[in-house]
């Protein structure tokens, strides 16, 4: 371990500051804000649905991005909203700070990539990454994971041996959080909440000069995230539809009933949140042909743990009144 020892930055930080209407439809470009943006780099879970890449959200203010989670595909699906939206601050080298709700593999296992691909695209200084314990251990694993890879790139025949472009880029300072303001800089405040998830979990308010947006990550429903938002500008939050829950097995119904939030239980959230835009995402769902076959009810179909856009509409919008959208992968808010 005396490879990371020597060049990985450790940072601690507990209360820190560091210097449609109910239709599920994304916004055409020309409605996108100018100010504040949100870009919805994946929208998924566990389940490999081709069209949904692992959960990462892009809070983008001005010419800055900030990170929310790193699933599989994050610095592909960030190449591509920089190529197709337009939106440079989220190109893979420009991904200098992010925040990860907690440590489940589907919110974190493009990580490596994230650290290593952000340093090949040119990213030049160490990623900033906050989260909860164990993020420390889990950044010192991956570097010593790739101790031959970034030796090989940096040694006098590697093609990163230029030391003037590509000084620290490859280097991580992690910062293990507690609840309060954990980030803040001329643009943006972060604060951390605590949520309630399978382990220790948070979710992240951000206050910019135009905008208020929360982010739950994989949580049960909490009173926290209720104050954060308080009437915030965009609530971005999971929900598990009732129908798709009520045909999986008992023991994955127990742990959505005690880790996740239902899509009753998110318009009740919702209607004491009061945000101006709810964005639904995260949401378990197997496209025809992608559920394991254990997992298919007595006689299914190959769609039939398939929660389709209208299924979340219907169960949404029959219980809150106000503005929300289903989430789709590159939509920009």
């Amino acid at each position: 371990m005396n490879f990371v020892h020597t060049v990985l930055v450790f940072s601690l930080t507990s209360l820190a500051v560091v210097a449609v209407t109910q239709q599920a439809e994304s916004q055409a470009p020309s409605e996108r804000p100018t100010g504040t943006k949100i870009v919805l780099l994946g929208t998924g879970t566990p389940v490999p649905d081709p069209d949904r890449s692992g959960p990462a959200t892009a809070i983008v203010v001005g010419d800055t991005a900030y990170l929310v989670d790193f699933g599989p595909g994050v610095v592909r699906r960030a190449e591509s909203a920089a190529l197709n939206r337009k939106i440079p601050a989220v190109e893979p080298g420009n991904l200098k700070v992010a925040f990860v709700t907690h440590l489940h593999s589907d919110h974190t296992s493009g990580y490596s990539d994230l650290i290593l691909g952000g340093w090949t695209s040119g990213r030049t200084v160490p990623l900033e990454v906050y989260g909860p314990t164990g993020l420390q251990s889990m950044t010192e694993h991956i570097l010593q994971a790739y101790r031959v890879d970034i030796e090989t790139r940096t040694n006098p025949d590697g093609p990163m041996r230029d030391a003037g472009r590509f000084p620290d880029g490859w280097k991580v300072n992690a910062h293990e959080i507690k609840p309060g303001v954990i980030y803040k800089d001329e643009k943006v405040t972060v604060t951390a909440f605590a949520t309630k998830h399978a382990m220790e979990s948070y979710g992240y308010r951000f206050d910019t000069p135009d905008r208020t947006i929360v982010i739950s990550g994989d949580t049960n429903p909490v009173e926290a995230t209720v104050n954060a938002c308080n009437g915030c500008d965009v609530l971005i939050h999971e929900a598990q539809p009732l129908e798709l829950v009520a045909k999986l097995p008992k023991s994955i119904q127990s742990f959505v009933a005690k880790y996740h939030t239902t899509t009753e239980q998110l318009a009740e959230l919702a209607k004491k949140a009061k945000p101006k835009l709810l964005v639904i995402y995260h949401t378990i769902s197997f496209p025809p042909g992608i559920a394991p076959p254990r997992l298919l009810p007595p006689k299914g179909s190959a769609d039939a743990l398939y929660a389709s856009p209208e299924m979340l509409e219907k169960e949404i919008g029959s219980r809150y009144s106000g503005k929300f959208v289903i989430g789709r992968d590159l939509d920009v808010y």
